[in-house]
């Protein structure tokens, strides 16, 4: 059996297995019904390691252990495997999810607040701070510095960003809002994102931005997170932003960004 190698690594990729497991799962598929030793012929895969995959598999709900001697492994349809990964994944995260929130009352977390604070008192104000990559990850942070804010918050984005951070940002943006958090927002308004700019109006002072072409975030005039390329120009996993947390920048580039405000036009 031959499989290019790259569709081994897409697989890989759509369903987070290993380079063996693709392989013999692959082998498997090619034949319907097979023994872990042919299927290391097939696929080119140790025996040692043949049965430790297929159980693998099998737990993941790639495949079915045929009852009977010799024991064989039965492949199930492609669309079959689709929807029960989809459900283990979802099985899977739901139970991550209750395991970290029973953390918020447990001793576990307490301890890890105790070190970082200490850690935190050795620690220069300038030293905080660091370089993200993938856009999600970027709001990611971004999330948790909007969450953290106590008086402003900043944001000029594009006119594709201002869709991301409703999407992305709204729901804790709005908690903001109703702590008294002062949220400005300027960004590029077309008739791509009008009905986002109005929806974000009911927790900031959105205004049109057309002479700049910036992406970044300021928070009580203490932290700032600039993004350095352009997001028409670059694809979403190779996003990258710097996070910094320096009054004396971020204050330079509000009073900057202040002169600009008060010349554009507020979203109507």
């Amino acid at each position: 059996m031959i499989v290019k190698d790259e569709f081994l690594s897409r697989l890989r990729k759509i369903f987070d297995l290993n380079l063996y497991e693709v392989k013999v799962w692959t082998a498997l598929l090619s034949r319907g019904t097979s023994t872990a030793g042919e299927l290391s012929n097939i696929s080119d895969v140790p025996r040692s390691r043949t049965y430790d995959i297929l159980e693998s598999l099998e737990k993941k709900g790639f495949i079915v252990m045929k009852l009977g001697k010799p024991i064989k492994f039965v492949a199930l349809k492609p669309e079959e495997v689709v929807e029960r990964v989809k459900k283990n994944l979802m099985k899977y995260a739901q139970e991550r999810t209750k395991r970290l929130e029973t953390l918020k009352g447990d001793e576990v977390l307490e301890e890890l607040n105790t070190l970082f604070t200490k850690g935190i008192k050795f620690v220069e104000p300038a030293d905080l701070s660091g370089s993200l990559k993938g856009r999600q990850n970027l709001y990611n942070h971004l999330d948790m510095m909007i969450r953290d804010a106590e008086s402003t918050i900043t944001i000029v984005t594009t006119a594709e960003g201002l869709n991301r951070k409703l999407e992305a940002l709204m729901p804790s943006l709005e908690k903001c809002k109703k702590r008294g958090v002062k949220i400005r927002i300027a960004a590029p308004v077309n008739s791509n994102n009008q009905k986002v700019a109005k929806d974000l109006k009911k927790v900031a002072e959105v205004k049109k931005l057309d002479k700049i072409k910036a992406r970044f975030v300021v928070i009580d005039s203490k932290q700032l997170m600039f993004m350095l390329l352009d997001d028409e120009k670059f694809h979403p996993n190779y996003d990258i932003g710097v996070w910094i947390n320096t009054e004396f920048f971020a204050q330079a580039l509000e009073q900057m960004f202040e002169m600009a405000w008060r010349e554009m036009k507020a979203v109507r």
